[in-house]
């Protein structure tokens, strides 16, 4: 055996030993032999997960940005869409870039599309073996509906014992609410989160940004590179459950800044800036525990200064004097900020249909690799020949019968 393909084996195999032996030996009906997992082999510019597959039966937010952060980490991963709906988000808006959700733009760079029907038997059967030589698969739909289906954890991990299964729901697989549908606005109230979020005194007030969603799907991106630590180890896949369930802000004349003073030190800097010394002598200001005591009193002292001057102008003042201190932007502010675009936070892709667009990037850097050009979020079935063509090796022919069967769609753009 070549020694390329030797270190390719030895690779798979410390992910997988079980898989990768039985899937070297078999190909599926009516196929092409399956040609090996193409993976990186320059050192400086492998990313962790490149030689990782995963497939995505999510929608919405959750389990789109789990799999979008894997992707950033050099995974595969492969999109499964209803063949002309796709996912919900691609419906959600204004604002649209042509026809194309920003929503669903910002979520869901460097997949694969591929559109199959769940309804069609042969559409389940597709899912079956691409599951087979998937390293992981995340899903998002209510608990028991894919078992239904036999695409539940107990069906698939018969067909790939190493198969990592990441379950996204509301409420969890079990318990009273298990089969409620679950939606981020129902969790930030459940979970007290709109109780403490707002005004002093004032009513609730819901997150601006999907607060329970995204760090659900922070959990469950994290839950599942522990599970592959955990296979590496032991040769055993493993079902993932995840679920939804001292700052202060000043207007300005012409928006809002947030000033964090965490200690004396800082408070006493904070007066010295907004030119308020005396503040810092009055007996009940002496401590933070006397500041909190007498907080009332002290905000509205504070609120009346930070109006007096703009948000640009405070941030000027605060400047070099250590105390946390930044404004509260808007979108359009923050794709401009200077930090922002220093970060490399804001990534352009080439869009089929949308022309360039400016999209969110990586949250996190690393030393030993960086992000690779972003490849766009797909068009629905935009990649469904190909994957059933490279990752199934199925004929021409099957492919052709499935297209007309309605199985799958090809999106004709691409």
């Amino acid at each position: 055996m070549a020694a390329p393909v030797l270190a390719l084996k030895h690779t798979l195999t410390r992910y997988c030993p079980v898989v990768f032996t039985s899937l070297s030996r078999r190909t599926l009906p009516g196929t092409r032999p399956a040609a090996a997992r193409r993976m990186s082999l320059a050192g400086e510019t492998l990313r962790p997960l490149e030689g990782v597959r995963v497939l995505d039966l999510t929608r919405v937010l959750a389990g789109p940005f789990a799999t979008m952060i894997l992707a950033d980490l050099g995974a595969e991963v492969i999109k499964v869409e209803r063949p002309g709906a796709g996912d919900d988000t691609r419906v959600w808006g204004p604002p649209f870039i042509g026809s194309e959700s920003v929503y669903f733009l910002s979520i869901n760079r460097n997949k694969k599309s591929i559109a199959v029907d769940l309804k069609h038997p042969r559409g389940v059967k597709i899912i079956k073996e691409l599951a087979a030589v998937c390293d992981v698969l995340v899903e998002n739909f209510i608990p028991g509906k894919l078992s239904q289906m036999s695409l539940g954890y107990e069906q698939l991990s018969r067909v790939n014992p190493c198969l990592i299964y990441c379950s996204i729901s509301g409420y969890g697989q079990t318990g009273p609410q298990c089969q409620s549908p679950g939606y981020d606005s129902i969790a930030s109230a459940v979970s007290g989160m709109m109780h403490i979020t707002g005004p002093e005194g004032g009513e609730p007030v819901r997150p601006g940004v999907a607060m329970t969603d995204l760090a659900t799907g922070l959990y469950a991106h994290g839950a599942v590179m522990a599970a592959l630590l955990h296979r590496h180890r032991t040769g055993g896949g493993v079902h993932i459950d995840c679920n939804l369930l001292s700052s202060q802000g000043f207007r300005t004349r012409d928006g809002h800044v947030v000033v964090a003073a965490g200690n004396d030190k800082q408070f006493i800097k904070v007066c010295e800036v907004l030119q308020l010394t005396e503040l810092t002598q009055q007996p009940h200001y002496k401590t933070n525990k006397l500041r909190v005591h007498n907080r009332q009193q002290l905000i509205h002292t504070l609120s009346q200064r930070f109006l007096q001057e703009t948000t640009a102008d405070w941030l000027r003042r605060f400047e070099g004097s250590g105390v946390p201190v930044g404004p509260i932007n808007s979108i359009q502010e923050v794709f401009s900020d200077p930090q922002v675009k220093h970060n490399n936070l804001i990534q352009e892709v080439k869009h089929p249909t949308a022309g360039r667009v400016s999209v969110p990037g990586p949250a996190v850097r690393y030393s030993s690799f960086g992000p690779v050009g972003p490849t766009p979020p797909p068009l629905i079935g935009q990649h469904t020949v190909q994957v059933l063509r490279d990752t199934l090796s199925y004929s021409d022919d099957i492919i052709s019968e499935l297209l007309e069967a309605r199985a799958v769609a090809q999106n004709t753009v691409s």
